[in-house]
C-alpha cells in the first residue's frame, strides 16, 4: 500500500546526487524516502554529473533565492580528443589520439581562464530559445545559436594530468557551465575535441554534503539580520510596516527573527515590503 504523502514537512538539507540519474528523478526518490508531498532543489546537475544538491521540502522551497550558495566548486576530468556535441561523455561520437602535452602548458591553460570570462554555453543546455529549451532543439537536429554569457572564474586548480585526461577543480560564479570550460581548455591547448568524462559538484557556497542533516535556515541566508523595534504582532499579522521602526533602515534585504519563525523584507524607495513572512524555524518530519 502506497504511503500517503505529507504536505506539512518543512526541511532544508544537502544531498549527494549520484551519477546516471537526473536531478528531477533523484528528487522523486527523496520525496518517497521522506514521505514529502512538496519538494524542490536548487542548481540542476546533469545526469552524468554527481555531487551536492540543495533540497527543500514544504514551505522551505521558497527559501532558495535567499540562500548563500555562491561561489560553487566543481571537480572535473577533461578527456582530450573526445568529440561530443553535449561536451560530456553522454554523446561521444569520435575519439582522436592526441600528443601528450607538457605539464606546464596544461597548468597555464587552466590559469588563463581565471577572472571574468565571456563564452558560449553548451547547445545541450537548459537555456531557452523562443520559449523552448536548447537541448530539446539540439536533440531534434535543429540549429542552436546561443548568446554569449559571462561568468566569474575565481580559481582553476590543477589536480592531475594522466594523458589524455586532465583533472581540475573550478571555483565559479552561479550559472557557469563547466562543460564549456572543458572545451575552452582544449582550445587553449590546440587540441581538437575535448569533453568532460567526469563532473562532481563539491559545494554550493557554504553548502556541502553532510549526511543529509537538516540545516538551520538562519545560518544559510545571504542577507544581514535586522531587528524590529515595534510590536511583533504587527509582523506576525502581516500589517504595514514603517522603515523607522527597524534597527537598520538602509535600503536592502533583511531577515527578522520572530522567535518561532523568520520574516524577510526588502527596503526600497517605496517603503518596506514583505518577501516572506512567518517561515517556521522548526523542522517538521
Amino acid at each position: 500500500m502506497a504511503k500517503k504523502k505529507r504536505d506539512n514537512i518543512n526541511r532544508l538539507f544537502v544531498v549527494y546526487k549520484p551519477s546516471n540519474i537526473g536531478s528531477n528523478q533523484y528528487l522523486s526518490k527523496l520525496k518517497w524516502k521522506y514521505n514529502a508531498a512538496k519538494a524542490g532543489f536548487s542548481g540542476t546537475l546533469d545526469p552524468f554529473a554527481k555531487g551536492v544538491l540543495i533540497v527543500a521540502f514544504g514551505k522551505y522551497t521558497s527559501l532558495f533565492r535567499f540562500l548563500n550558495k555562491t561561489p560553487k566548486r566543481y571537480r572535473a576530468t577533461l578527456w582530450l580528443g573526445a568529440h561530443s556535441d553535449s561536451l560530456d561523455i553522454e554523446m561521444v561520437k569520435q575519439i582522436d589520439e592526441t600528443p601528450e602535452i607538457p605539464l606546464e602548458k596544461v597548468k597555464e591553460a587552466l590559469a588563463s581562464l581565471e577572472g571574468e570570462l565571456e563564452y558560449h554555453p553548451p547547445i545541450f543546455s537548459a537555456k531557452k530559445i523562443d520559449g523552448r529549451r536548447a537541448y530539446d532543439l539540439a536533440r531534434e537536429g535543429k540549429e542552436v545559436m546561443l548568446n554569449t554569457i559571462h561568468s566569474t572564474i575565481h580559481e582553476m586548480k590543477f589536480i592531475n594530468y594522466a594523458h589524455p585526461f586532465i583533472t581540475f577543480e573550478a571555483t565559479v560564479s552561479e550559472g557557469t557551465y563547466i562543460r564549456s570550460l572543458g572545451a575552452l581548455i582544449s582550445q587553449k591547448l590546440n587540441v581538437e575535441g575535448g569533453c568532460l568524462s567526469a563532473l562532481e559538484r563539491l559545494n554550493e557556497g557554504q553548502f556541502c554534503f553532510d549526511d543529509e542533516k537538516a540545516l538551520d535556515i538562519k545560518k544559510c541566508l545571504n542577507m544581514p539580520q535586522n531587528r524590529y523595534l515595534g510590536d511583533s504582532e504587527t509582523i506576525l499579522l502581516g500589517q504595514k510596516l514603517q522603515r523607522e521602526d527597524f534597527e537598520v533602515t538602509e535600503d536592502g534585504t533583511y531577515w527578522i527573527d520572530n522567535g518561532e519563525s523568520i520574516s524577510i523584507f526588502e527596503f526600497n524607495d517605496e517603503g518596506v515590503h514583505y518577501l516572506l513572512n512567518r517561515v517556521s524555524l522548526h523542522e517538521k518530519l
